[in-house]
């Protein structure tokens, strides 16, 4: 009955204390990809992530309700740094979704913004604010809707120490008139929190270990006790509990005889509730994580460690080096990749698959509609057959005075020409081990793809190459060879093609450096370097995040200088958060259903070479 009554009464003096909305509350996955679109057409960075922020201390002056409830002891507040644009989780701060709406936009027009680092917090946001509506003056009557809102909810000055007062009345001056109070008065308690302005402290990460040594498989899968949280909390890595402050547990009855102790810091409850756990975590301002000091042997990663020699692919050469693009340093770091072309050692000649022939037999018929058809060539200056046409105009034109037409008085019938060459580059890495369903596996997806999508190819006769690629670090990106350019589509290059397993990671600019270098060593007037992937450029060190977008997306820029093609197919869903900024808008495509991907990349070809 004391639990019931506890829960009743919790649950009432919250919501008594909550000074939002929730019925007006919008979600930042609402309106991510229109903010995300919105910050980068407005002169925010391409590369930035748009993703939920941390929640920080609260120390302004709280009531009473509040203070028993034990409520408003946390903010969200927008920031950003060099990997994304941080937004509150949910907006609920105004009784309606359009002015909660609105706020996401103009956090995300505000951070856009040049901010000058010399200026303090409360300077640089006044000068942000003015220089967005200096160079946006249509966003002027939403910003004064949302200062309007913004006041109605802010403390009243005359119900606070003259100090506090003095620092509120300055920060509602800046509102409404940014630019016009030049220093913000100093008050013993901090000040209510401003969201129409970005953080003025944002949360920074602390680490104690290099992140390389906390690397998880692509494909772990979350147990079912894992706890769900849109909110992201601030971390930080700290050295593992000694032990010494543990709890010796034991009955009394076993005091001389041996017992358990169990190395762990019993400062907290273990809880083995999902919902328990949960609270907990949302009471964390930061989350701690420790690393165990067991030796490093009693730990195996078998599917991240390097095969034997005999049972590994074989290596084609000593490597070779590639350079790198530093988005931080602004330059390309010369011979800063190695990557180790690769042969599968027991790939067996093999016949098509017999769940595939079906369909490659159909899409051979429908790919061989489209060789060019032999046609009559006239006007020519030699050829099998005279051209009556051009002789008669030729004699008219010599009768009118015309000396200078060209005898060409041949024709010639010959087929069309279709001067092509394509390239296809499969990502390989870890994550293509998992399961798309009951039954089928990414990599027999991709598998199955190569086959049809060489079975269709084969049947135009058109130039075209595969290859597969997965990294670990820099110094070591395999580069598969599946078909050059030089060889015909056969039992060999099927039974290679057959043999490819997930390998690694995605370093995928290296990859795709090279790929374009075999590329334009194919003297046609038209390249294609098509990409197939299930998931974003990724490594164990700093290629994870918006490094590897970078240098993947420059990568791509100079096989478009190279006059190249680029295009890519992914599987991804998440796709569309960093395709569009690394390919461009109209060089990407999703495939929703992954299964149907087999089918679809032939056709996928026939529009891209139409």
């Amino acid at each position: 009955m004391e639990e019931h009554v506890g829960k009743i009464w919790h649950r009432f003096i919250t919501n008594t204390a909550t000074t939002g909305y929730p019925q007006a509350k919008v979600e930042l996955s609402e309106v991510s990809k229109t903010v995300g679109i919105l910050f980068r057409a407005l002169g925010g960075e391409g590369g930035l992530r748009i993703e939920s922020t941390s929640a920080t201390a609260n120390e302004s002056r709280r009531n009473w309700l509040q203070k028993i409830a034990g409520t408003n002891k946390q903010v969200e507040l927008c920031w950003r740094d060099a990997e994304a644009l941080h937004l509150p989780t949910y907006v609920d701060y105004f009784p309606t979704k359009t002015l909660n709406r609105d706020l996401y936009l103009w956090l995300a027009v505000l951070a856009a913004g040049k901010v000058d680092y010399n200026l303090n917090w409360f300077q640089s946001n006044q000068q942000l604010t003015q220089q967005t509506l200096h160079n946006f003056p249509g966003l002027q009557p939403r910003y004064q809707r949302l200062v309007e809102a913004v006041l109605k909810l802010r403390p009243d000055i005359t119900h606070l120490p003259p100090e506090e007062a003095a620092t509120e009345q300055a920060i509602q001056q800046a509102l409404r008139q940014p630019g016009s109070v030049l220093e913000l008065p100093p008050a013993k308690r901090p000040h209510q929190p401003v969201p129409l302005w970005l953080h003025p402290f944002p949360p920074i990460s602390t680490s104690n270990f290099a992140v390389a040594n906390y690397d998880e498989p692509e494909n772990k899968q979350s147990s079912k006790n894992d706890v769900e949280d849109k909110q992201r909390k601030h971390g930080e890595r700290t050295e593992m509990p000694d032990g010494k402050k543990g709890l010796l547990a034991f009955r009394l009855e076993s005091l001389f005889t041996l017992v358990d102790y169990t190395k762990v810091d019993r400062c907290t409850d273990d809880e083995q509730d999902a919902d328990a756990a949960k609270n907990a975590l949302e009471d964390m301002d930061t989350v701690s994580v420790a690393r165990d000091n067991k030796a490093a042997a009693t730990s195996l990663k078998f599917d991240l460690d390097l095969p034997a020699p005999e049972f590994d692919d074989t290596p084609l050469g000593e490597g070779i080096l590639l350079p790198e693009w530093d988005y931080k340093q602004q330059r390309l770091l010369p011979d800063y990749c190695c990557l180790q072309p690769m042969l599968a050692a027991n790939a067996m000649p093999m016949e098509l698959p017999e769940h595939l022939k079906y369909t490659a037999q159909r899409l051979r018929r429908q790919f061989e509609a489209l060789i060019p058809q032999r046609v009559w060539y006239k006007g020519q200056p030699d050829g099998s057959e005279i051209d009556l046409d051009a002789y008669l105009l030729h004699v008219a034109e010599r009768h009118s005075g015309n000396m200078s037409s060209e005898p060409n008085f041949y024709c010639d019938f010959r087929g069309g020409d279709k001067d092509l060459a394509c390239l296809l580059l499969a990502d390989l890495s870890l994550s293509t081990d998992a399961w798309l369903n009951n039954k089928t596996r990414v990599i027999e997806v991709i598998r199955d793809s190569l086959f049809l999508f060489a079975e269709s190819l084969n049947a135009t006769g058109d130039q075209f190459a595969m290859y597969g690629f997965s990294s670990r670090y820099r110094n070591h990106i395999r580069f598969h060879t599946l078909k050059t350019f030089s060889q015909n589509y056969n039992a060999k290059v099927r039974g290679r093609i057959n043999e490819i397993k997930p390998g690694y990671y995605t370093r995928m600019g290296a990859a795709l450096r090279h790929a374009s270098n075999l590329l334009t060593q194919q003297k046609t007037s038209q390249s294609l370097l098509l990409l197939l992937t299930d998931g974003k450029p990724n490594d164990l060190d700093q290629y994870e995040g918006r490094y590897g977008v970078e240098d993947t997306r420059m990568a791509l820029h100079e096989a478009r200088k190279q006059g190249l093609q680029p295009f890519c197919v992914t599987i991804d869903e998440k796709a569309n958060d960093y395709l569009p900024y690394i390919f461009g808008t109209n060089s990407h495509v999703v495939i929703r259903n992954p299964v149907e991907l087999p089918k679809k990349l032939p056709y996928l070809y026939a529009q891209l070479t139409s």
